[in-house]
């Protein structure tokens, strides 16, 4: 698979990097508005994660301004969105209509609505999203539990992700440009919830409140016959920038993993563990733990879909768009009262 870059931030890296080390998909050129990232100087990209960004050798590759430039070319299979958020409505509806397949980061649009629309231009298979979780070793441990049903039916499901201040993001909390938590950090698991239990009926929220989007919320999500809960969001000390984890219990085990990330470099880690019912303990070994091994996986899965399979539940831009909806069920005021029940708390 022959993809090209839109959008040389943190993701727009750590995708390149995961291009670098698959074998079926190959990164044969980017666009970007500054002349220096066009020239190959990728130093000085954030993140929080992953190596220190670097020189490039773009002198084979196909460098564009914009997003023209890499519709116009017959030799790119796919376009690998990795702008922000509220660019994604217009660069993928663009790109569907130029007749490219795209590989989207999350989340696909800032609304369900908006999802829907561009689901319902794209042709089969032309459409991914990339939710990352799936792809990770903890987390695709759970969702092949679940789909083998190695364990039994699938129960209850608790969930987290929590960041400190996101003082990088200016508009984060802005609805029409990031969305907050729910729809930058919770979308994830939303995502998941989605792959794992279906959609739920409805959600019963008490959150903070900041600029009329959720900062800080605990959910209960009403699924017939499994108890299901998600919470995060943004506390206010940076000493603890990253936290995400999950219980989720089957009818004969239950499967436990956290990690947290503190700002002075430590972490803590609960590695992934099966607790039978009959008391025994297991504690997989889990191949990789780099993190970028996740999008080599990601890239080469949308590989496969340009090859022609068929597109794997964690790229589906149809349960991508349900996660937005998941999301969308605990935002005050955001739908009828009948699939919400929120209690907020302004700040």
């Amino acid at each position: 698979m022959r993809a090209a870059i839109l959008g040389v931030g943190f993701m727009g890296w750590i995708h390149s990097l995961a291009y670098r080390r698959s074998e079926v998909a190959e990164m044969v050129g980017f666009a970007s508005r500054s002349s220096a990232k066009r020239a190959g100087d990728w130093c000085g990209i954030q993140g929080n994660f992953g190596p220190p960004s670097e020189q490039i050798e773009v002198s084979e590759m196909i460098v564009c301004e914009d997003l023209d430039g890499l519709l116009a070319d017959d030799s790119i299979d796919l376009i690998d969105i990795c702008l922000p958020p509220h660019l994604h409505v217009e660069t993928v509806s663009r790109s569907l209509a130029a007749g490219k397949k795209v590989l989207c980061e999350k989340p696909l649009a800032l609304s369900a609505a908006d999802a829907e629309r561009l689901t319902e231009m794209a042709e089969p298979r032309q459409l991914m999203v990339g939710h990352i979780l799936p792809f990770m070793p903890e987390f695709t441990f759970l969702a092949e539990a679940n789909e083998s049903q190695r364990f039994g039916k699938i129960l209850s499901g608790r969930f987290q992700r929590t960041i400190g201040p996101p003082d990088w993001v200016p508009d984060f909390y802005d609805r029409s440009r990031v969305g907050g938590p729910l729809l930058d950090l919770q979308v994830h698991d939303a995502h998941l919830i989605r792959m794992l239990f279906g959609m739920p009926a409805a959600a019963h929220s008490v959150s903070h409140l900041v600029e009329g989007v959720p900062k800080r919320y605990e959910t209960v999500l009403n699924y017939e016959g499994c108890v299901v809960s998600v919470a995060g969001g943004v506390i206010d000390s940076p000493a603890r920038p990253f936290t995400h984890g999950y219980e989720v219990s089957f009818e004969n085990a239950t499967l436990r993993f956290e990690f947290a990330a503190y700002s002075d470099g430590s972490s803590d880690t609960i590695p992934l563990t099966v607790l039978h019912n009959d008391g025994r303990i297991e504690r997989p070994d889990l191949a990789g733990g780099d993190p970028i091994d996740a999008f080599v996986t990601e890239v080469d899965s949308a590989a496969r879909v340009v090859a022609g399979s068929a597109v794997p539940p964690a790229l589906d831009p149809v349960l991508a768009t349900d996660a937005l909806r998941i999301c969308e069920m605990q935002m005050p005021a955001t739908h009828e009262p009948s699939s919400r029940d929120s209690v907020v708390i302004t700040e």
